[in-house]
C-alpha cells in the first residue's frame, strides 16, 4: 500500500462517498488509489471529474453541509488547488465539514521556486480549521486522520497538502483506527439562564430573532413565542428552520429582508438573538439584547448584549420556558402580525399580482411560480445577488424543502456547482439551482458535469442581463449605475448545446409549464428566464439615506441622458415599495 492509497483508505473508513475534483500530475496517485477502490458501486469511493476545482469545492460544501457528513475535494499542485479557495472558504464559513486534499510540488523542490510552486499550507490557513503539510510517510496517516477530526468535530474546512511524490511512496506507519464522536449537548450556566429568565418577565414586548444555530429547535421556538407573546424574524439562513408552520413570524430583516422583522426588533423593549451571528449591525437596533449561541466568541460581536448565554439554542430553551411566565397581552404581537400581513400583501406581494401578461418577466414572479411547482423537499440552491432575495421572499419553506447559498461567504457562481454537489448527495430528490445570469456565466463549464454524469439538476436562469444587486448598491450609494450591463445571452442555446434540455421562457404564461417540462425530464435542465432588468430589490425599512441615494442617483443618470432608464426604473419598482 502507498500513502495514497492508505489516505482513500482513510477517508473510507470515515464514510466518504465521492471525491469533486480534477486531475494532474501531482494528485495522479490519488485519483489512481480512488479508481482501486471500484467506486460506489463496489462500496468504494467515486471520482468526480468536474470542469472547475472550484465548482469541486462549492459541490462537495454542499454535499456536506445538507448531508451532515464528511465529503472531500481535490487539486492538483500551484494553480489547480488554488482554485479551491473561493468554494473552501464558503464551506468553512457555513461549517460544512470538508476535507480538501491539496497536491503539491515534489517534496525536494518544495522552496526552489519550481514550476507551479505555491504554498498550500499557508495559503489556506485563513479558510479552513486545520492546515497541514505532509512531508514523511510515518506523519501522513496522522495528518489526515487529525485532518478528518478537524473537520467534523469543529464543523470546518481540513486542508491536506500532499506532495506527489509522498503519495507514491509505501506506507511505514499504521493509519489510527477512525471513531466517530458523536456532537454532546452544551447546556447553558444557570446564572446566565435565570438572568435571561428574569429580562424576559420583566419586559413587555420581546422579540425573537432566530439564525441557523437553532436548527433542530423549531418546536421550542414556537413554544417560547406563544408563551412569551414574541413576534419571530430570522436571518436568510434561519429561513428554513423558523418559517413554516410558525404562526408568529414576521418575516427576514436586511437589505434582502421581507415583513415586519425590523419593525418587531425596533419595537421591542428585549431582543433575544437565537443561534444567529447576523452580521449587519446597522439592522440591529440599539435595545437590551439577549444572545444565546453554542459558540460563546460571537456573542456580543455585533451588538451589545447585556444577557449572554452560552448554550445550543434547543437546550437553553428547554431549560428556559419552566422558568418565564406567560405573557398576558398580545397586544404587540398582533400588531406585528398585522403589519407583517400588510407589507406581504401590499410589497412583496405586489409583484405577483397582475402580471401574468406583463414583458419582461417580474422575477418575483418567476420565483412564485417556481414555488408553486417545486416539490415538497427539494433542495433549491441560490446565487449570490438578486438570487438571494427572490428566493428568501418567494421560496417557500415546509420543514422538508432545504434552501442553501453562499449567503455567508456571498460569493457569486455558487448555485450550480452547489446543485452538483446537492443532487449527487440525493439522487432521488428534486434539486434546482435558481442562478443569476452573471453567475451562470463564471462556471457555465460544468454544466457539462450534470451532462457527464445525467444528473437530473433542474437550473433556473434569471437572465436580465445585469448585475441587479451591484446596480442596487450604486444607486444606494448615489451613483448611476455603470458597467452592471451585458448584452443579451441566450443561454437555452448554450446549454442546448451542451446537451442539456432547455426552454428560454420570454412570456409568463409559459412560466408554469416551462418549470413543469424541466423538474419532469430526468436528466439535466435548464429553463432561460428572460427577467426585467430593472426589478430591484426593495428592503421592508427605507432609510431616508436610501431614499436620498436612489433620488441622487435617478437625477444623474436622467442629467446623463438616460431619462428612459429612470422611468422604466420608477415604473419598475414604486408599486414593490414598502407601505404601512
Amino acid at each position: 500500500m502507498n500513502v495514497a492509497e492508505q489516505l482513500v483508505s482513510q477517508l473510507q473508513a470515515a464514510g466518504v462517498r465521492r471525491i469533486y475534483g480534477i486531475v494532474g500530475d501531482s494528485l495522479n496517485p490519488i485519483v489512481d488509489a480512488v479508481r482501486r477502490t471500484g467506486g460506489s458501486a463496489e462500496g468504494g469511493i467515486d471520482w468526480v471529474h468536474v470542469r472547475h476545482e472550484e465548482s469541486a469545492a462549492f459541490a462537495a460544501a454542499a454535499d456536506a453541509q445538507l448531508t451532515g457528513e464528511l465529503a472531500v475535494c481535490a487539486g492538483s499542485c500551484g494553480p489547480g488547488n488554488l482554485h479551491l479557495i473561493n468554494g473552501l472558504y464558503d464551506a468553512n464559513r457555513t461549517g460544512a465539514p470538508v476535507v480538501a486534499i491539496a497536491s503539491h510540488i515534489p517534496s525536494a523542490q518544495i522552496g526552489q521556486g519550481f514550476f507551479q510552486e505555491t504554498h498550500p499550507d499557508r495559503l489556506f490557513t485563513e479558510c479552513s480549521v486545520y492546515s497541514e503539510l505532509v512531508s514523511t510517510t510515518d506523519q501522513a496517516p496522522r495528518v489526515v486522520h487529525a485532518a478528518i477530526s478537524h473537520a467534523l468535530a469543529k464543523r470546518g474546512v481540513a486542508v491536506v497538502t500532499l506532495p506527489g511524490d509522498v503519495a507514491d511512496e509505501e506506507t511505514s506507519a499504521e493509519a489510527p483506527a477512525y471513531t466517530p464522536v458523536p456532537h454532546g449537548v452544551l447546556t447553558p450556566d444557570p446564572t446566565s439562564l435565570q438572568s435571561l429568565a428574569d429580562a424576559i418577565d420583566e419586559a413587555k414586548n420581546v422579540a425573537l430573532f432566530v439564525g441557523y444555530g437553532a436548527m433542530g429547535a423549531h418546536e421550542l421556538v414556537v413554544d417560547l413565542a406563544e408563551k412569551i407573546k414574541a413576534p419571530v424574524g430570522h436571518s436568510l439562513r434561519g429561513k428554513d428552520l423558523i418559517q413554516y408552520d410558525n404562526p408568529y413570524d414576521v418575516g427576514m430583516t436586511g437589505l434582502l429582508g421581507y415583513g415586519a422583522a425590523a419593525a418587531g426588533l425596533e419595537g421591542a423593549d428585549l431582543i433575544v438573538l437565537l443561534g444567529t451571528d447576523f452580521p449587519y449591525d446597522q439592522f440591529l437596533p440599539d435595545v437590551p439584547t439577549a444572545q444565546v449561541d453554542v459558540d460563546a466568541a460571537v456573542i456580543g460581536r455585533r451588538t451589545a448584549v447585556q444577557y449572554p448565554v452560552h448554550g445550543d439554542v434547543a437546550a437553553t430553551l428547554e431549560a428556559l420556558l419552566p422558568k418565564i411566565a406567560a405573557k398576558k397581552s398580545h397586544r404587540f404581537l398582533d400588531k406585528m402580525l398585522d403589519k407583517h400581513d400588510r407589507l406581504m400583501n401590499k410589497a412583496v406581494g405586489a409583484y405577483t399580482k397582475d402580471v401574468e401578461h406583463m414583458r419582461p418577466i417580474h422575477p418575483e414572479y418567476a420565483a412564485s411560480i417556481l414555488d408553486q411547482v417545486a416539490a415538497e423537499d427539494a433542495v433549491v440552491t441560490a446565487d449570490t445577488g438578486m438570487g438571494n432575495v427572490w428566493t428568501a421572499r418567494y421560496l417557500n419553506p415546509n420543514g422538508k424543502r432545504r434552501l442553501i447559498g453562499s449567503f455567508k461567504h456571498g460569493s457569486m457562481a455558487n448555485a450550480m456547482p452547489q446543485a452538483l454537489g446537492a443532487q449527487l448527495a440525493y439522487p432521488d430528490r428534486q434539486v434546482i439551482a435558481l442562478s443569476g445570469d452573471g453567475g451562470l456565466s463564471m462556471l457555465l463549464g460544468d454544466l457539462l458535469t450534470a451532462v457527464m454524469y445525467d444528473l437530473p439538476i433542474t437550473v433556473v436562469v434569471f437572465n436580465n442581463s445585469s448585475l441587479g444587486m451591484v446596480k442596487l448598491e450604486m444607486l444606494v450609494d448615489k451613483l448611476p449605475d455603470h458597467g452592471v450591463d451585458v448584452p443579451g445571452v441566450d443561454y437555452a442555446a448554450i446549454g442546448a448545446a451542451m446537451g442539456l434540455q432547455t426552454q428560454r421562457v420570454e412570456d409568463p404564461v409559459e412560466l408554469h409549464s416551462a418549470f413543469e417540462t424541466a423538474l419532469a425530464h430526468r436528466g439535466p435542465s435548464l429553463v432561460d428566464v428572460v427577467t426585467d432588468p430593472n426589478a430591484l430589490s426593495i428592503p421592508p425599512k427605507i432609510t431616508k439615506d436610501q431614499v436620498f441615494g436612489f433620488a441622487t442617483a435617478l437625477s444623474k443618470i436622467v442629467l446623463n441622458g438616460g431619462a428612459g432608464e429612470a422611468v422604466s426604473m420608477a415604473r419598475s419598482n414604486l408599486r414593490n415599495i414598502p407601505r404601512g
